[in-house]
């Protein structure tokens, strides 16, 4: 582990490091990363890939082949095991690159000075040394000690545990290890308000609490998704262990070759084992990732796609999804409404002085005229959530001010004197009823309304929050949003993709209820954050069902809104972008970034906009249900098709005798078939299966397993008397035709089994079809092919061929008649806007 840099007033240089300089300590401490895992070379990759047991087992396999003299049996053997474990790598290898690419492209990065400029760099390339600059909701890149500083506030929850920001400061202290030293600052925490430039001392591991880091990072909670795949293997593993137990212990009983008898065991593990499993599902997670970010959605987490798909709650705020977020001054006006744009220039001043991130409000007070002030500002008390109030104390010419702005509710309540076109009036009933009226009727127009309010006060060292009294009303300020022209039919189309929205916002009801009303948004219910405070969860969890609009809700009401949620059984995502928005982000099923979210909001989202509105998440929701649907083609198709010819197999091998199919043969039917459906991530998805969200169901695999795979089995059983009683085959002839039925009813039940419709009424992508019709060909092509008295097989009759045709015609229309019973015991059901399936 590299050690601290340690650091004195001497290292306070007045310019970053040069690029040779930061190139130099980069070699020397190592990237800025607390995880010490570095990615293996890719021939190691490929390597670890033929190690894997079953790989193993075939490799030594071929090599006691080649020692009793079964030369062509070796090949063929480590030529499967090769070629299989190098396609499985090459799409693995690609689909990581692309998602690593898309995970670059919102990659955190910090504000660096580097050759005399500030420039955005990756977090990663920082080093000790590096001048870096600190602002409202930035995390903390490195551990660093503060040169310059102001109103700086750090939230240091995720390392001290304390709730509450704790204030920084420039000092001459040296640079420090513990937590509350006050002119450190630390990897892993977060800038709340104020701004600062500090030196790096320490970076990675070596930060102070880089192992703490490190575990928090570390590994992401399992999604229902890894659920779902760890219980499908756990399963298969189940059965595969008692098939090739009982068959090789058959084998053995009947007095056959040990050797042969185990390679055919392990070509049947290897037969039943969907080997191709862990690349399909990347393949087809990454090429979803792929086309959800050309509309404009970053996947981070590759899991997180089947999670997108099953969301049917999606809470958001108004501003950024039916709003453009694009706030204008409309009006500023007196307490009793007369225009004024004196308002406008003392909220200008509050707004031009705040350290803390400037809101869409503030960007639109200082846009919508002159902001030049001479007032020096000597405090200031950040704005928080439960008072909804911020204020500057400015000083000109040895007279001190507080200027407050905020919501009316947060303010009204602390005015005793209003500012009037001719005087400074006490407050009286009818001014603040006069006042609340105002307020009401710019909601009512959708108008979100400032108050701004000030008070002189005396010169002393600090200022707390109970100088916040006897304030002077100003006026208010009025904003408008532009309403998204697409908000209407989007949301409109969510609802019939079974989505429901919910409005959870800071605004009051009237607001709220305006913006909703000129989007499409139907109001069921608002509910107001005073009344969540009232509520037990119980009855939370009630309303939370029903109402669709949160009004005037905090960030810890947020929070409990969205686990009320999940305690009904929804699958949850909420978009945010604020600093507050970070504990909502991890809370919910999936947590989405909308664009321009800060640091903290982008970190701890798995999903990132990169443009506002909802129609961008609709179309990455419906892209994360296709790639949900094409991972379930290949589950079904690997625990039916595979099941059924792994019995017929087992117990073809006790009941005949000799083999019913060779080891290589066995290992080379599987190989093709595997082939057939390395394109399935290609594949259409039904838009009926796309029209509702989708969650893993281990029962629908377990049903196709125990239902379709004994179909197969009944059609090879025909198979094998055909053979027999019919044809009279010997042993090569049964290997021959079995391997060509075997191969050609597993692969071509794809598809019939990758759609629910009719395989008539449902086009497969050409990839797949071309893949699956080759692979028949192929199957057809090898007993006839300069290989087959190696592989020994032997030319079959033609009269086999047209049973063949019948026999797998009528295969496929029992599996379509099962799979239409298993469809249907898989309903959908509604309760409420809840959609689930239920378990059989």
């Amino acid at each position: 582990m590299p050690a601290q840099v340690k650091t004195d007033n001497s290292m306070d240089q007045q310019t970053g490091l040069t690029s040779q300089q930061a190139a130099d300590r980069l070699k020397q401490f190592g990237p800025n990363e607390t995880t010490t895992k570095q990615r293996r070379p890719p021939w190691l990759d490929q390597l670890l890939l033929l190690f894997n047991p079953l790989s193993v087992v075939l490799l030594v396999a071929a090599g006691i082949s080649l020692f009793i003299g079964e030369r062509f049996d070796a090949v063929l053997i480590a030529a499967i095991v090769t070629i299989g474990g190098a396609i499985d790598f090459a799409q693995t290898y690609h689909a990581q690159v692309t998602i690593e690419r898309l995970r670059a492209t919102v990659a955190a990065t910090a504000s660096v000075e580097r050759d005399g400029a500030w420039r955005e760099l990756p977090r990663s390339q920082i080093v000790p040394g590096d001048r870096i600059r600190l602002s409202a909701g930035d995390l903390v890149p490195a551990d660093a000690r503060l040169i310059e500083s102001r109103d700086l506030a750090i939230l240091q929850a995720m390392l001290t545990g304390e709730s509450t920001s704790a204030e920084k400061m420039a000092t001459s202290a040296e640079a420090s290890c513990a937590a509350d030293a006050v002119n450190m600052v630390f990897l892993g925490t977060s800038v709340v308000s104020g701004t600062g430039i500090a030196i790096v001392t320490a970076t990675g591991r070596a930060t102070a609490f880089g192992d703490i880091v490190a575990q928090l990072a570390s590994k992401a909670p399992e999604t229902a998704f890894d659920i779902g795949i760890k219980q499908f293997s756990y399963m298969i593993a189940r059965v595969v262990f008692v098939l090739v137990l009982l068959v090789l212990a058959a084998n053995l009983a009947l007095h056959r070759p040990p050797i042969e008898s185990l390679l055919f065991a392990v070509a049947l593990a290897v037969g039943l084992t969907p080997e191709f499993l862990p690349m399909i599902t990347s393949v087809t997670l990454a090429r979803g990732a792929v086309a959800m970010a050309r509309k404009h959605v970053v996947v981070k987490h590759l899991p997180a796609i089947q999670n997108l798909g099953s969301i049917d709650v999606l809470c958001s705020d108004k501003t950024g999804t039916l709003t453009a977020g694009a706030m204008s001054l409309v009006s500023s006006a007196l307490p009793d409404g007369t225009l004024s744009d004196a308002v406008r220039g003392i909220a200008a001043v509050n707004s031009s002085l705040q350290a803390g991130i400037r809101s869409p409000l503030d960007a639109a007070i200082l846009a919508s005229g002159a902001t030049s002030t001479t007032q020096t500002k000597v405090d200031e008390l950040p704005f928080d959530f439960q008072r909804r109030r911020l204020s500057v104390v400015v000083e000109e010419h040895s007279r001190r001010q507080l200027i407050c702005k905020g919501s009316p509710e947060g303010i009204l309540p602390l005015v005793t004197s209003v500012s009037t076109s001719a005087a400074t009036e006490p407050v009286t009933p009818g001014w603040l009823q006069q006042a609340r009226s105002y307020c009401d009727a710019q909601s009512n127009l959708g108008h979100r309304v400032l108050a701004v309010a000030y008070k002189a006060v005396p010169i002393k060292p600090q200022y707390v929050l109970a100088d916040e009294t006897a304030l002077t009303l100003a006026g208010f300020l009025s904003f408008a949003d532009t309403i998204l022209p697409d908000a209407a039919e989007t949301i409109a189309s969510l609802s019939l993709d079974g989505i429901n929205v919910k409005i959870i916002t800071g605004d009051n009801e009237l607001v709220a209820a305006h913006i909703c009303a000129q989007a499409g948004l139907s109001v069921t219910e608002i509910v107001l954050g005073e009344a969540l405070e009232l509520m037990g969860d119980t009855a939370l969890t009630q309303v939370a069902e029903r109402a669709n609009v949160f009004a005037r809700v905090s960030p810890p009401q947020k929070l409990r809104i969205l686990n009320a949620l999940r305690r009904r059984g929804h699958t949850v995502g909420f978009m945010g972008d604020g600093i507050n928005d970070a504990p909502s982000l991890h809370a919910a099923d999936v947590g989405i970034a909308a664009p321009h979210a800060v640091d903290i909001a982008q970190d701890a989202a798995d999903v990132v906009l990169l443009e506002p509105g909802l129609a961008v998440l609709h179309e990455g929701i419906l892209e994360g249900r296709h790639a949900f649907g094409n991972v379930m083609k290949y589950l079904l198709m690997g625990t039916s098709s595979n099941f059924g010819n792994v019995l017929s197999m087992a117990v073809a091998a006790v009941a005949l005798p000799f083999l019913p199919m060779l080891p290589a043969q066995v290992l080379l039917n599987n190989f093709l078939y595997d082939l057939s459906q390395l394109t399935i991530p290609t594949d259409r998805v039904d838009a009926e299966y796309i029209a509702k969200p989708q969650e893993w169901d281990i029962a629908v695999i377990r049903r196709f397993m125990i239902l379709v795979g004994p179909i197969s089995s009944i059609f090879d059983f025909i198979t094998f008397y055909v053979l027999l009683h019919v044809f009279h085959a010997g042993a090569a002839e049964f290997h021959t035709g079995w391997f060509v039925e075997s191969l050609s009813t597993q692969t071509l039940v794809l598809l019939v089994i990758r759609t629910g419709r009719s395989p008539f009424r449902s086009r497969p992508s050409w990839a797949l079809l071309a893949s699956v019709v080759t692979i028949v060909v192929v199957g057809f092509w090898i007993p006839y092919s300069r290989f087959s008295a190696s592989l020994s097989f032997t030319h079959l009759p033609v009269s086999y061929f047209v049973f063949l045709g019948s026999a797998t015609a009528l295969y496929l229309g029992m599996v379509e008649l099962v799979k239409r019973h298993i469809m249907s015991k898989g309903r959908y059901l509604r309760t409420g806007h809840h959609v689930r399936r239920e378990n059989i």
